[in-house]
């Protein structure tokens, strides 16, 4: 058997979202197992500090939009031929009373946790295809939610709708995309600090209280999943979706 099997040496990731929360924690993940790591985030400030902070390459782009994803994959396109990983991560969340939810936060929301995905990726799907073999694939990893899983009190209605919708296209993408040797595949994630779960970040023992595995997610957690999946341990799992939540979702 081999030894290497959560080695990314000699592989390039790009991770969307990645200057901070769980696309931070990825990205570093990733670095330290040998790779070589872009990240983008539509602040350029913030990621280019990020960047510095952890060894990555700064691509700053604004994927909300078709232009923006046409953007980030010719940047990307300018330093690479060909791309190993890529991790979907940028999301928005927007929390409102059911009578009153805007549009407008519903579409920015869908658009950006479900659009962004399968347009971002079909962008980047020459420079996937370019890197991808039947002995070494490359991958595609969405970063969904718990809450398209399980029902969540927060009133976030199209949260929950774009991370279900998200993990069902994940399986949608793998079946299409395995036949050109990638792997598609997904991770939902419970509570981990970040600006995105302000919960998790602000009041970390209340909701480790309601985590079957009394604590929330810590960076090592998040690494080590998307790791997993990235590497030549996960080239078998197409179309999953793993869970890491300390057990809310299923316990």
């Amino acid at each position: 058997m081999t030894t290497d099997l959560f080695s990314l040496a000699g592989r390039t990731a790009l991770i969307t979202g990645g200057s901070r929360g769980i696309g931070r924690m990825i990205a570093a993940g990733f670095i330290a197992q040998g790779a070589k790591v872009y990240i983008s985030a539509r602040k350029a400030p913030a990621c280019q500090q990020t960047a510095e902070e952890i060894g990555a390459v700064a691509l700053p782009a604004d994927v909300s939009t078709m232009d923006g994803m046409k953007a980030l994959a010719e940047a990307y396109g300018r330093h690479e031929s060909s791309l190993d990983i890529l991790v979907n991560n940028a999301g928005a969340a927007w929390l409102a009373p059911f009578d009153d939810f805007p549009e407008k936060g519903w579409d920015k929301v869908m658009d950006l946790n479900v659009k962004t995905p399968f347009y971002l990726t079909a962008a980047l799907a020459p420079m996937l295809r370019a890197s991808a073999s039947a002995d070494r694939p490359a991958k595609v990893i969405n970063i969904a939610s718990i809450d398209g899983i399980s029902v969540n009190p927060q009133e976030t209605y199209p949260y929950a709708a774009s991370k279900a919708g998200l993990i069902h296209l994940t399986r949608r993408m793998a079946k299409t995309l395995i036949a050109d040797n990638i792997v598609v595949s997904a991770i939902a994630p419970g509570a981990f600090a970040s600006d995105m779960n302000i919960a998790a970040r602000d009041e970390a023992e209340a909701v480790a209280a309601r985590v079957p595995a009394k604590r929330i997610g810590r960076d090592e957690d998040m690494a080590g999943a998307a790791i997993y999946l990235a590497s030549r341990a996960g080239d078998y799992v197409v179309g999953a979706t793993l869970t890491v939540d300390g057990g809310v979702a299923y316990c």
